[in-house]
């Protein structure tokens, strides 16, 4: 079997279209998965996944590419809790539809959840956060982080959310009961409509240009007019005006359409 091959039959186990990843990158990370786990070449890993669960979330887990932490790029998070946020409540009012896509182990959402808390009472906010990997949204699910994922965290939102677990710390249940997690594929699944925030950062790297701009435009279009989109500070939308957006910032665009 060739690589060729191994995509089509890790899209019939996964849902996980691979020729949306930029190809030399991703086939370098599974080549090299194969070779850790003494498999002989594609087929016989394919077998593998197949007949191994813990193998299978290993592998879904290695694909979808987690690095997280709360509140990444601080800046752009103080940004929101001085000009966006309370842009969005003088637009579409304080219960608002706010989607984190790819959200990783949680770190994304929770952060929302925290600072919208500063604007809006706890029990009027929801999160949608999806993720690919459900290995990652259990582990969202659960609330454990290590201290450098914290770093980013204001000191007193960290004091009133956090527990300290031994090395660790724990976000309260407070924080957890805002956010509904589900499972999401970018690339094949449909979008939630009128959306007036979605945050998706530092995921579309890993894709191929056609795929990007799929992905920017169906954000677009899961947007209310006036809604906003918050990306990542590695991210650019090249052609924003053609798919309906302004830009308000480097990582903050409107649809306005």
């Amino acid at each position: 079997m060739d690589y060729e091959g191994f995509k089509g039959a890790v899209f019939k186990l996964t849902s996980i279209d691979l020729n949306a990843y930029k190809e030399q990158q991703m086939k370098r990370r599974i080549d090299t998965l194969i070779s850790r786990h003494k498999i002989s070449g594609y087929e016989d890993f394919v077998k593998a996944l197949k007949d191994d669960k813990e193998l299978f979330e290993e592998f879904v887990s290695y694909l979808t590419i987690n690095v997280s932490e709360f509140y990444r790029n601080p800046d752009q998070w103080e940004l929101m809790d001085k000009q966006f946020i309370p842009e969005l409540i003088n637009k579409f009012g304080k219960n608002l539809k706010i989607w984190s896509a790819a959200c990783s182990t949680g770190d994304e959402p929770y952060s929302l959840v925290m600072a919208l808390s500063r604007h809006i009472p706890l029990n009027q906010i929801k999160i949608i956060a999806t993720d690919i990997d459900k290995q990652i949204i259990a582990q969202a699910k659960v609330g454990i982080y290590n201290e450098k994922s914290l770093a980013g965290v204001p000191k007193d939102l960290r004091d009133k959310y956090f527990t300290k677990i031994g090395n660790s710390y724990q976000i309260s249940n407070e924080i957890k009961s805002r956010v509904e997690f589900k499972q999401h594929n970018l690339i094949k699944d449909p979008y939630p409509d009128k959306c007036d925030f979605i945050v998706c950062r530092n995921v579309l790297i890993y894709f191929t240009e056609e795929a990007k701009d799929d992905v920017f435009k169906k954000f677009c279009a899961s947007l209310k007019t006036g809604g906003y989109l918050f990306i990542g500070s590695t991210e650019q939308i090249m052609n924003h005006k053609d798919m309906g957006y302004e830009r308000k910032n480097s990582f903050y665009y409107e649809r306005v359409i």
